[in-house]
């Protein structure tokens, strides 16, 4: 996925900094709220809950904020929405298959924030089940490079069930089964490596790449997903290579 979270990656150090910002911390401290309210406060039994604090903390969520959303989320105190979980399914520009997961209070307005999103930028809807398949569930941890080779990230995450480690340029993806993603952070703790996030992801299984039109295309349609309050996350699967990359950056 070279291009995808190479882009992936880049974003999410340029959205500490965007005017975004105050939209990213709302998404984090959601995902806490759902994680706690779906298993317990206690961070020790809830790795769910443990992967989305250590991700606000990140971005530098206020703790305050973050102890708040977990309290409401395990129903300690007031205020914390129902939110469900809704996946949507479609198609962007150059036929780029795109799953967009929704986090929400609201199904309808969710629904029509993807809608306008996806018809004003050249996407299509597509029926439940005709995307997903393109897809499958995994475990990524994005661990920045500083001075790690790819053979120290892989010594410390083989036994605990990786599968392999790609080398995104300024960090390292590891990819294993959704299952194993706790015993691989965890491996990666004991063996004292820093992580910048790790969630369990859908990741495509075949991939179409884009020029620089197909590029700044597939990037603004997902820009819009994303600044819907419900987005939660978009997965599509593009690549782009890094010399389409400097291009689009430029």
């Amino acid at each position: 996925m070279s291009g995808h979270s190479k882009w992936a990656t880049t974003k999410h150090k340029k959205a500490v900094i965007d005017a975004k910002r105050g939209k990213l911390f709302a998404k984090l401290i959601k995902n806490i709220e759902v994680a706690a309210r779906m298993g317990g406060a206690d961070v020790d039994g809830n790795p769910t809950l443990y992967d989305a604090i250590q991700k606000a903390k990140k971005q530098s969520v206020p703790n305050k904020n973050i102890d708040s959303a977990v309290k409401r989320g395990a129903g300690l105190e007031a205020g914390g929405a129902n939110y469900e979980t809704i996946m949507y399914e479609g198609y962007g520009p150059n036929g780029v298959a795109v799953l967009i997961e929704c986090l929400t209070d609201n199904r309808n307005r969710a629904a029509s924030d993807v809608r306008v999103a996806m018809t004003r930028n050249g996407g299509s809807m597509a029926d439940p089940g005709s995307v997903s398949y393109l897809f499958n569930r995994k475990g990524v941890v994005i661990v920045p490079k500083g001075d790690l080779s790819e053979d120290d990230v892989l010594g410390a995450v083989l036994d605990a069930g990786a599968e392999e480690v790609n080398d995104l340029g300024e960090s390292f993806e590891v990819l294993s089964e959704a299952t194993d993603l706790v015993a691989v952070r965890t491996a990666l703790q004991e063996s004292g490596i820093d992580y910048d996030s790790a969630d369990a992801n859908f990741v495509p299984t075949m991939q179409v790449e884009l020029d620089e039109e197909g590029a700044r295309k597939i990037f603004k349609l997902i820009d819009a997903l994303e600044d819907s309050d419900d987005v939660q996350n978009v997965f599509a699967n593009f690549d782009v290579s890094d010399e389409v990359m400097e291009k689009v950056d430029a």
